[in-house]
Parts: structure tokens; sequence; C-alpha cells
């Protein structure tokens, strides 16, 4: 049975919709002081959700498969973190209103404390250009979900309506690169096909 190092709701929905048997287990990781040394080394944002995902796989023991996984909001090659207060999520929300930026979404499966697979996947995300009024309010109705979003956002809800353009895998904006992970345990005889 793979065992997920990770609490996100959306992750196990992913995993349990798609008949996948897991166990799911807190990673007990700082992703932000990790975060933070990994950009002050000079990592750009994709190889942090790749090392972020590949810490939480390491982080948790057990027999078998252990999957850990990260995704980074990367806006002009910063990472944007998920917002502490509505008055941020308004501030993300603004600077990314009409622009472009990318999701970084990272899984790493580790067999026996190492790595035996690991994809990174890139979607591009083109908002529309939100009035202050209606960024407000949306922070403002949707606050207890995306507060635990990066950007402030949720495409699975009233969030789709700041997108003009999303290219690249549904699943990977949910947090999990899906189609590759099930690809990946069919070869493993770890699920059927």
């Amino acid at each position: 049975m793979l065992i997920l190092a990770s609490t996100s709701r959306t992750r196990h929905d992913l995993l349990r919709n798609a008949a996948i048997p897991f166990e799911a287990r807190a990673p007990r990781v700082d992703e932000g002081a990790v975060r933070d040394a990994l950009l002050a080394e000079g990592h750009g944002p994709r190889d942090v959700a790749d090392a972020l995902a590949e810490m939480k796989a390491l982080r948790v023991r057990g027999a078998g498969l252990v999957m850990g996984c990260d995704q980074v909001l990367d806006h002009d090659g910063r990472c944007i973190s998920q917002p502490a207060t509505p008055e941020k999520a308004e501030e993300q929300l603004r600077a990314l209103s009409g622009g472009v930026h990318r999701l970084h979404t990272a899984a790493v499966i580790a067999e026996n404390g190492r790595p035996v697979w690991r994809h990174v996947e890139t979607v591009t995300m083109t908002m529309r250009s939100a009035s202050p009024a209606f960024i407000r309010d949306y922070v403002a109705r949707n606050w207890d979900i995306i507060r635990h979003s990066a950007g402030s956002y949720t495409l699975e809800g009233e969030g789709a309506r700041l997108f003009r353009r999303v290219d690249g895998d549904h699943f990977s904006v949910l947090g999990l690169p899906l189609l590759p992970l099930i690809d990946f345990l069919i070869e493993r005889g770890e699920v059927a096909a």
C-alpha cells in the first residue's frame, strides 16, 4: 500500500477517487524554513518543489512506497506561499491579476529510504484582470479555503473565475501529478490497469 506523506484533503480525494489504496501520514517538515534555505542557496521554484517533495517522502518511515508531494507557485522566478492573512491574500491576487504564473507540482516516491521515482509537472496559469472589489469579495467569501493555497486561490471552486487560460495537467493544478503516478504504480504492479 502506498504511504502518502501529506495531510492534503485534495490529494487524499484524488487518490481515493482513482481507487488507489493509501495510508496518509504527516511528514513533519518545516516547509517554510526549508524553502527559505533553498532559495537563499539560489535554487529556483521548480527545484524547491522537487526538494520538498523528496524531503517529505524520506521523512515518513514505512514498509513499501512512500510518496511526498509539494507545489510551488512561481511568479517571475519568486515563490509565492500560502497567505498568512486575508490582506496578504488580496495582495497576492492583485499581484497575480492579469498576468501569467507557473505552478510546479512535484511528487517523489521513496522505497527503503531512497527515491525510486520522481515527477515534476509545470502548469502555466494565465489570470484575467480582476477588479480590487472582486478580489476583496472573493477573499472574504473563500478565506477558509484559500488560506491553504499558494497564490490565494483554488481552481476547483470560485477561483476558476480568476483565470483566462490553464495550460497543463489539471490534476497537477490540484497538487498531484496523478496520471504519471498511476503509470508508475501500474508498471510496478501496485495497481491493476
